[in-house]
């Protein structure tokens, strides 16, 4: 069935997500599940959305981001995923999302369809350490607080253990439009797009049980990455989904 997907043309390989962000009502009440064990249609085009642009596949962005937007997402949440992937997936990609977000909101307009802004980023308070600030809420994602001396990437390059800690969790993580859960679906979408980054998707998907995220709702992840991505990444982002869930 993936293979199928990844040899279709981007319009018939997008229609599988089309009935899982469409249909998510009906899937629920065959399964016999409370709405709340898998994700929001919003949640699977948040997903869909961050996985493309992990990927760099603007020509499946375009459905995605209509699909999105048609779903309830608003325009400053989509552009929250976009800020907030460039961290996982570089600022060519994110940018390159951006802009072809903002091709599609001018198809949107010029066809009288007027979507919904949604709230605006709030100005982040810029109190106490940073790099403080950042650990903190790395502890709160993870429930590990650190001690000891660093090691690994952190002694071997101290240089951006303080970039992360001070830009991702204390700039990025910080702000506001999207939650927790939402920034790490966002975030092991991306990394799922991109591939070979196995030891981090562990960590994310580890993060994203400590935020709410539930088991069920991590295998509906999974079921919307096996529609964007190749077979080798499908089957290395399930690989790395079981092992989390097997150890939690």
């Amino acid at each position: 069935m993936i293979q199928k997907l990844i040899t279709m043309k981007p319009a018939a390989k997008f229609l599988p997500l089309l009935l899982l962000c469409v249909l998510s009502s009906n899937v629920n009440s065959q399964q016999k599940q409370p709405v709340n064990t898998l994700l929001s249609p919003k949640q699977k085009c948040l997903v869909t959305i961050a996985s493309y642009t992990g990927q760099g596949a603007l020509e499946n962005l375009k459905p995605a981001f209509n699909l999105g937007l048609d779903a309830g997402l608003t325009v400053n949440e989509i552009k929250e995923a976009l800020i907030h992937s460039y961290a996982y997936c570089g600022f060519p990609r994110s940018l390159r999302g951006l802009t072809t977000f903002m091709e599609v909101l001018n198809e949107r307009k010029a066809k009288g369809i007027t979507d919904q802004q949604g709230p605006a980023a709030s100005p982040v308070k810029d109190e106490g350490n940073k790099y403080e600030r950042g650990t903190a809420i790395l502890a709160e994602l993870t429930g590990v607080k650190e001690c000891g001396m660093a090691t690994g990437y952190a002694a071997f390059a101290p240089e951006i253990e303080v970039f992360l800690k001070e830009h991702l969790f204390a700039d990025i993580f910080e702000r506001d439009v999207l939650n927790y859960q939402e920034r790490e679906l966002v975030t092991v979408a991306v990394l799922a797009g991109i591939g070979g980054v196995e030891p981090m998707l562990r960590s994310h998907l580890g993060i994203c049980l400590k935020v709410g995220l539930t088991p069920e709702q991590l295998r509906d992840y999974l079921t919307v990455i096996k529609t964007t991505v190749g077979k080798d990444d499908a089957f290395a982002a399930e690989s790395v989904l079981n092992e989390v869930l097997k150890q939690n």
